[in-house]
């Protein structure tokens, strides 16, 4: 009898169907691999299919372009690689050997020609790496170089070539093929972060926290900056806030700095993808070390930097300490001073932080915390819900700050001399038991408070309601609340929402307070009497077992 053949996988036909399998293929290679190598893989090779992609894609449209101006077989061929004509429309240039189609044609490895030994899929892809760098200057030392190693099993990546070669992405077209690439890069980002527990989070932020920040600020032009841009989540996020409102993602401009070598790589590589031309500077670096923008003002700042740092780059002198030097032993106050250096004039900044960093007097934190909110700089804070970073078990809040809360276009309501304190702390719902997420509408809860509090309308209202009258902003008890400098010094200058909102109102069910309690006890006494009652029971009936 002939061997039976294993069938060939059914195309996944979702997108999630299409994440699971492609996980599930990469999951494969691990091996002896650490978990940041072997993400390095991953996401390198999804990378290498997205450029090839996207080179594809120029390349059919310069074609046809070409052969709409009366140009025939031979002249397109002449014309069709001019590199300006990839590069000029912010693709790169991909050599042949670089291009997915001769990779895939060779997963198996390049059989040996002309007395040469044969070269591994591995070996073809890391040269395919070094010629797009080569080939675009802006991607020098960011592409992974580690697919040859002992420790990658080269069959394996093989057949990982295999599956990325023949999914099915979308029948919407290339560029749509690309965007979903892009979603598969967040989804395995999201997957490693997972994985890897603490050092996960520091490039990972969850999705929905990244989109509070957003959301409430509403980057949609300028330049937005992140001192400690992880893998770029602050930045794709705000290119998918505007195109969600049909807005373009090159009407904001992406700056940013990443200390951690490997992660700038992932963030280099995450902008590219989604069509983010952003300088995160020439190498990685320390913010405090070395501020890669130092001159650079911001209209926008978004930020989720490491916690509680004990040990940073730390100099009393930095001109960055306008309202207090930091201590030693902690970072937070170093982060919070940093972005508000780069606020320009009108701008607004968000950082996510450790809730201590709303009340702490330690090392002269509660002197600098007074002399920003003295100085008006703080427009909002948010008490976020436990569990949502599965990095650390830390409650965590939003500081929201800007430059100029005065009235102005759009019948924005001038709110010098106030902050508005939300505690969402009871928002969200457990996707396991371990991690906690925001829903749709949990976000735009906070971002239209934030919104009717400062009387300005958002882009997400729907175009029908342009002309609507705003939602007029009023204090909830347990939700929100509007609190004067004088409220906040008043309270030693913490910034904790819980201080201020309040509890939340309890319905009155219209049975008297005295009567409820009397009611209350009365049943009580009665579940008690009937424990001992059945507990009597038991006891009577454990007498009559013979042992």
């Amino acid at each position: 009898m002939p061997p039976r053949t294993k069938p060939a996988p059914a195309t996944p036909s979702t997108m999630k169907e299409l994440k699971d399998t492609l996980w599930k293929a990469a999951d494969k290679l691990r091996g002896s691999m650490d978990a940041s190598q072997y993400k390095d893989v991953i996401l390198g090779l999804v990378f290498l299919k997205y450029v090839s992609d996207a080179f594809d894609e120029r390349r059919g449209q310069i074609a046809a372009e070409l052969r709409a101006d009366g140009m025939n077989d031979e002249q397109v061929a002449q014309l069709i690689d001019d590199v300006d004509e990839y590069t000029g429309r912010g693709v790169f240039w991909v050599p042949d050997a670089a291009r997915w189609g001769f990779l895939a044609q060779n997963a198996k490895g390049l059989p040996p020609t002309g007395g040469e030994p044969a070269k591994s899929i591995g070996q073809l892809i890391d040269e395919a790496m070094n010629a797009i760098m080569t080939a675009n200057p802006s991607l020098a030392a960011t592409l992974p170089r580690i697919f040859n190693r002992d420790n990658v099993d080269q069959r394996r990546l093989g057949e990982l070539m295999d599956l990325l070669n023949s999914a099915r992405f979308t029948g919407d077209g290339a560029k749509r093929a690309r965007d979903l690439l892009g979603e598969v890069y967040e989804y395995f980002l999201e997957k490693f972060a997972r994985a890897e527990g603490k050092r996960g989070g520091e490039f990972f932020t969850p999705a929905g926290v990244v989109r509070v920040l957003v959301e409430v600020l509403e980057p949609t032009s300028g330049r937005v900056y992140d001192p400690a841009c992880g893998s770029g989540g602050m930045f794709v996020q705000a290119e998918k806030f505007l195109e969600a409102h049909d807005r373009e993602g090159s009407d904001i401009s992406v700056y940013g700095q990443e200390l951690n070598e490997r992660t700038w790589r992932l963030a280099k590589m995450n902008l590219a993808i989604h069509g983010l031309n952003g300088n995160l500077g020439p190498r990685w670096g320390d913010t405090f070390a070395r501020d890669l923008h130092a001159d650079m003002q911001a209209d926008y700042v978004m930020s989720n930097p490491p916690f509680n740092i004990k040990d940073w780059a730390r100099n009393e002198q930095d001109p960055r300490w306008r309202y207090g030097v930091p201590p030693t032993r902690n970072a937070n106050y170093a982060w919070i001073q940093h972005i508000l250096s780069k606020l320009g004039p009108g701008g607004q900044g968000a950082v996510v932080m450790a809730n201590g960093s709303m009340s702490s007097n330690s090392g002269g934190e509660g002197q600098i915390r007074a002399q920003i909110v003295e100085a008006d700089l703080v427009s909002c804070m948010v008490a976020l819900p436990t569990q949502l970073f599965r990095s650390t078990g830390i409650p965590v809040c939003v500081w929201f700050f800007a430059r100029d809360k005065a009235g102005g276009p759009g019948g924005a309501i001038d709110r010098t001399g106030q902050v508005l304190f939300i505690d969402a702390r009871n928002l969200g719902y457990m996707v396991d038991r371990a991690e906690r997420a925001l829903s749709d509408s949990d976000i735009a809860k906070i971002a239209n408070t934030f919104h009717a509090w400062r009387g300005t309308k958002s882009i997400a209202e729907p175009v029908e309601a342009t002309d609507a009258a705003l939602p007029a902003y009023a204090d909830e008890a347990g939700f929100c609340y509007s609190a004067t400098l004088d409220e906040i010094k008043a309270a030693d200058y913490a910034l904790t929402p819980g201080r201020y909102v309040g509890a939340a109102e309890v319905d009155d069910d219209g049975e008297p307070i005295q009567e409820k309690l009397e009611r209350l006890q009365s049943e009580l006494l009665a579940q008690f009497a009937e424990s001992e009652r059945l507990a009597s029971v038991v006891r009577t009936q454990l007498g009559r077992v013979h042992v």
